[in-house]
């Protein structure tokens, strides 16, 4: 796993060769007990670290196309997994947790809706107010710079642009870690800003 812009932040990335871009998966290492983010595979090498680093106790997916590894890593680890409350009645697998707007997951780690997206309730979380992880509405295909879903994908196109407002307006965000692409580790605020003008 690579380290990120904190000392207890990690991720492991997978390419995606049909999107010539790499899904990503993250790790907030803490004392309380480790939390996975829509993890990818882990190779071997991954598995050893990630062990070292005192394993993982939750998984938390940001939306129904993100499940990713999170089977096959709970059923290893036996780790919990939260998944987002819009798609309690239909989510492919078992969540311990169902997440909702507002909450704070565990303290530091704020839970936002994001409505309008190609599935409903989609997570992003906030992590101690200046690291933002997006699931699939926010991502880069392109190296400093953010982008939104396609038009095509959306359930909502007025929806998703409001939930991409509302990501600009949190001010202190210096990182941006994307699910899908490339993440943004400075002037997160600036590159959401940009991207929303972007939008029209």
């Amino acid at each position: 796993m690579k380290s990120l812009h904190r000392p207890d932040l990690y991720s492991w990335s997978c390419f995606n060769p049909a999107r010539n871009i790499d899904f990503n998966g993250f790790a907030w290492i803490r004392p309380e007990g480790n939390i996975l983010i829509d993890p990818v595979a882990l190779s071997n090498h991954d598995w050893n670290h990630l062990e070292s680093l005192g394993g993982v106790v939750w998984i938390i997916l940001t939306n129904s196309d993100h499940l990713r590894s999170a089977k096959e890593i709970a059923s290893q680890t036996y780790a919990k997994i939260a998944g987002p409350a819009g798609e309690k009645e239909y989510f492919p697998i078992l969540c311990d947790r169902w997440l909702i707007d507002g909450e704070e997951f565990v303290p530091g780690l704020k839970v936002i809706e994001m409505q309008g997206s190609k599935t409903p309730g989609e997570l992003a979380l906030l992590l101690e107010e200046k690291t933002l992880i997006t699931g699939d509405l926010v991502r880069s295909h392109k190296a400093g710079t953010l982008t939104m879903l396609s038009d095509e994908k959306l359930m909502n196109r007025e929806q998703a642009v409001a939930s991409v407002r509302r990501l600009a307006g949190l001010e202190k965000v210096e990182a941006v870690l994307v699910g899908d692409g490339w993440s943004i580790f400075r002037d997160g605020s600036d590159r959401l800003q940009e991207l929303v003008e972007s939008l029209g």
